[in-house]
């Protein structure tokens, strides 16, 4: 809970970088990572204008078998749809559709 809370503050102030050191800090000490902490650090790489990087969490996310929320697919389609990434896009959508998402 309180790396979740440091990453959302990281969000919050802007501080993407931070955001993502104190992401790969919580796989170095074996601190689990959950939808509310790939959230924060999506937005946070997001808010930096790191759409490629917020595309490649989210597929991380995806990678970790974590449930996605609809915070989490909204950011990734947005994060393609300014990285020009428009396949991907609709792919995520249609995962959004037949998963269900709330």
């Amino acid at each position: 809970i309180t790396q979740n809370s440091a990453i959302r503050a990281c969000e919050k102030g802007e501080q993407w970088v931070q955001a993502l050191r104190l992401f790969g800090a919580m796989a170095d000490g074996c601190v689990q990572r959950d939808t509310l902490t790939y959230n924060a650090v999506v937005i946070a790489v997001y808010n930096g204008q790191q759409w490629i990087q917020a595309v490649q969490m989210f597929r991380d996310m995806a990678d970790s078998r974590l449930e996605s929320s609809t915070v989490t697919h909204n950011v990734a389609v947005s994060a393609c749809e300014k990285s020009r990434q428009w396949v991907r896009a609709l792919q995520i959508f249609r995962e959004m559709a037949t998963s269900f998402v709330e």
